[in-house]
């Protein structure tokens, strides 16, 4: 990874406003679309250094997609590439969230059933070509093909967010027993614009803030106490996603701010839009009658995506020292094969148990996977071409 370029962050903000647009699926699948246009099409960063991005993402509290893509503005064009790459990513799904109060009904009807279907197809395969290219680049030999194997059997077996943690910590133990000599990505590779105490700060400032928010009196502000809720929840949940929702239900609907309806009504929308799952935050703080709509979703928007941004950005600087220990490629080569049975289990569970359910669906899912791997069609052509084939075989079935 060359250093930083400040100039590059329009470059930056068009990638991932793309990638906003079109990123259908949840945490894992948005790391296959990473993967296809930033390693494979563009090459900010090579295989390895992508596998390290995704393994930290997995370390830290915070949505481990959102996190790996701030990463990767931040790499490449510095503080404002990493805001740009945010900013780009998340704001399409935010508006469409402020939006789907009063289309919401729509989703309950079959065709739209039908659509957000077919983009679950979509991702069967996105997902599917990111762990085919990263497992050929990061698993070239047996002993790291078995430690592949053996994180997607435990991760298949028990999916949890501290058990992904496990697997990951297992990973670089296997590495530096097993994988000696097996070369692996120097983690100096990885700069950011900014040094270790830079990054010791940013640490603290996070840590700071939760303890603010644990500590917060009760008779605080209403926007103080949002603020706090979200940030709390967004600093304590591992994984990202879907894993974020009961805290979040805790967080607003036990208080009262926001209706049961309302916040499912929210869930739904969330998975029919491109972008974070962490969106979610937008559209509920704009339910919360206690402050207007658009501060509302604003401050809970920030407060619930600051703590894991902070925390990624305070851990980027430390890769240069743990690069230069003795044994750290070897730990590094064994996480590398961690992450790839990691997203191979998340490609069996959630992403093909929730989409595949017949002999249709692994069709559609085929040729997509044949199309993005075989040619250079846009993804939108495909987002296209899986909701089209799966509200067709609905207008079929229903004649």
């Amino acid at each position: 990874m060359t250093n930083p370029h400040p100039a590059d962050w329009p470059e930056v903000f068009k990638t991932f406003l793309k990638l906003g647009l079109t990123s259908f699926g949840g945490p894992i699948a948005h790391l296959g679309y990473f993967h296809r246009e930033i390693v494979t099409k563009r090459r900010w960063v090579d295989e390895a250094q992508y596998a390290q991005l995704v393994a930290l993402g997995q370390f830290l509290p915070g949505p481990a997609s959102s996190q790996v893509g701030f990463s990767l503005g931040l790499l490449r064009a510095g503080w404002m590439g990493g805001i740009a790459a945010f900013v780009a990513f998340t704001l399409p799904s935010v508006l469409l969230l402020l939006a789907f109060a009063r289309a919401i009904p729509l989703l309950h009807e079959p065709y739209g059933q039908a659509a957000i279907h077919g983009l679950k197809l979509l991702a069967v395969a996105v997902v599917a070509q990111g762990v085919l290219t990263m497992a050929q680049r990061l698993t070239p030999d047996l002993k790291r093909r078995l430690i592949a194997i053996a994180a997607a059997t435990i991760a298949i077996l028990d999916s949890t967010a501290f058990l992904q943690l496990i697997v990951i910590v297992g990973g670089a133990v296997a590495g530096l027993l097993f994988c000696r000599g097996s070369g692996g990505t120097d983690g100096a590779n990885l700069r950011p614009s900014y040094g270790p105490r830079t990054g010791l700060i940013l640490i603290v400032i996070c840590a700071a803030l939760l303890v603010t928010s644990l500590v917060l009196p009760a008779d605080v502000s209403p926007l103080a106490a949002i603020a706090a809720a979200f940030y709390r929840t967004g600093a304590l949940v591992f994984g990202g996603g879907h894993v974020v929702l009961p805290l979040l239900q805790e967080a607003v609907v036990d208080p009262g701010w926001v209706h049961a309806d309302d916040f499912l009504a929210g869930y739904g929308a969330a998975q029919a839009v491109p972008g974070p799952m962490f969106s979610l935050a937008a559209f509920l703080g704009a339910r919360i009658e206690q402050v207007d709509d658009l501060t509302g979703a604003t401050v809970s928007l920030l407060a619930i995506f600051l703590p894991g941004l902070l925390l990624m950005a305070g851990m980027l600087p430390f890769w240069h020292s743990i690069g230069r220990t003795p044994g750290a490629a070897n730990a590094i080569a064994g996480v590398n094969a961690a992450v790839v049975g990691l997203l191979a289990a998340a490609l069996y569970n959630p992403v093909w148990t929730s989409a595949v359910h017949e002999r249709t669906d692994i069709a559609i899912a085929a040729i997509a996977f044949v199309v993005l791997t075989a040619t250079r069609a846009p993804v939108l052509v495909v987002v296209a071409g899986c909701v089209a084939a799966s509200m067709a075989r609905l207008a079929v079935s229903s004649m």
